[in-house]
């Protein structure tokens, strides 16, 4: 005779099955992959990635390599005769990595380096924010006969510009007033860099100009090319990759969970007791004692102060003003905009200025209401503004 199963056993049976068929019909149903990787790594074959132009220098002669250890390794290597290409490193502190660079360089390696953290491992870096707003690609103008000159008119990304009028450095490609490729010697070396590193991405490799300024980079054929995968979280072995994470912690809370499932299912065998159900006006008087809190508090220019911070923050990081104009006077800032966006939205100055004496002048909640609708309306004319300009120029084209 034989013996039904329990309840439990029948509800895991049904989970089991349940989990089986998702993987089966996701693994013939599921969408292609989506291309959100956005690390020039030599390993990602999306369009961000780097892999074309690895494979690429390899068929035309170059020998490329991929370092996935510290720059200290570059000792070992014939620097004359090699280039380290910096791809765009996250945001992380590499600066350990500054030392072994520059004597690279200085025993007269080569270096391209894309992007701000990446600029932050080179010797004599000096990069800002860009003069002008770019708000979509930007195809630059060539500066002088050199050979990175000679690629010609690259589409690029301008998120930074280098900022160093040394008379060492030589600026090779210009978006409008901001300088986009240069390069500059150090030591029996050489610097060059670019402000993304969109030219050697498999997006931007198929444009002509793009792949003549990564061939003018790297140097000539039979030359060594190392590809820093370091940067990009590449280690040479499962334990080196995971140092520095919590997956030890990891383990050991996993461990301590699969206890506390043996120990609370062993303990259904026990008396069950049903939970003790709180009063359904807890939650309410909760808010209400919370709502009475904050305003006792008079809480008031704490939403002014966001809405103030909410307003500058879009003006830094989507209109390109400066962070040292945003610190000036209402007048100043208003002013700025006017110029640059050419808007005349009434009582600018007057809000920023109302926003940041809030925290003295004890504003009503009503008048603080007004204020907060009145900073974010100009967030919202300003955000129409740039959608307008970019719809007028969608090449990334400089007016004059």
């Amino acid at each position: 005779m034989n013996k039904k199963l329990g309840k439990d056993a029948r509800i895991l049976l049904g989970v089991t099955v349940a989990a089986v068929c998702v993987i089966v019909i996701g693994a013939f149903f599921a969408p292609a992959q989506v291309d959100t990787d956005h690390t020039p790594s030599t390993f990602n074959s999306g369009s961000a990635g780097a892999k074309a132009a690895y494979l690429l220098l390899n068929r035309l002669g170059y020998r490329t390599e991929r370092l996935d250890e510290s720059a200290a390794a570059l000792d070992h290597v014939d620097a004359p005769h090699a280039t380290l290409i910096l791809a765009e490193a996250p945001s992380l502190d590499y600066r350990k990595e500054k030392p072994p660079i520059a004597d690279f360089l200085r025993l007269g390696g080569h270096v391209l380096a894309t992007g701000e953290s990446s600029a932050a491992m080179l010797p004599d870096s000096h990069i800002a924010q860009p003069n002008g707003l770019h708000t979509a690609l930007c195809y630059t103008t060539p500066q002088g006969l050199s050979p990175l000159a000679r690629a010609g008119r690259v589409a690029i990304e301008v998120p930074m510009r280098w900022s160093s009028n040394d008379a060492t450095t030589r600026i090779d490609q210009l978006c409008g007033d901001d300088a986009v490729v240069i390069h500059y010697a150090v030591g029996k070396g050489e610097v060059i860099w670019w402000s993304s590193p969109l030219p050697l991405s498999n997006r931007g490799l198929r444009e002509d100009p793009s792949l003549k300024l990564l061939l003018a980079s790297v140097g000539p054929p039979g030359s060594l090319v190392i590809f820093d995968e370091y940067i990009h979280g590449a280690r040479p072995d499962l334990w080196a990759t995971a140092s520095g994470t919590p997956v030890a912690a990891m383990g050991w809370q996993l461990a301590g969970v699969a206890i506390l499932l043996v120990l609370s299912f062993g303990r259904r065998n026990g008396p069950l007791r049903a939970l003790v159900s709180s009063p359904r006006t807890s939650p309410l008087e909760f808010a209400e004692s919370m709502g009475d809190l904050y305003r006792k508090a008079g809480a008031v220019d704490v939403v002014t102060g966001c809405a103030e911070r909410r307003l500058l923050h879009f003006l830094e990081t989507q209109g390109g003003i400066p962070r040292e104009r945003l610190r000036s006077a209402p007048e100043a800032i208003a002013a700025t905009v006017a110029e640059r966006f050419r808007y005349r939205g009434t009582g600018l100055a007057e809000d920023i200025k109302a926003a940041r004496e809030a925290e003295f002048a004890k504003l009503a909640p009503k008048s603080a209401l007004a204020l907060v609708k009145r900073l974010d309306h100009h967030i919202a004319n300003l955000t129409g503004l740039m959608k307008h300009s970019k719809s007028e120029n969608p090449h990334g084209e400089l007016r004059d």
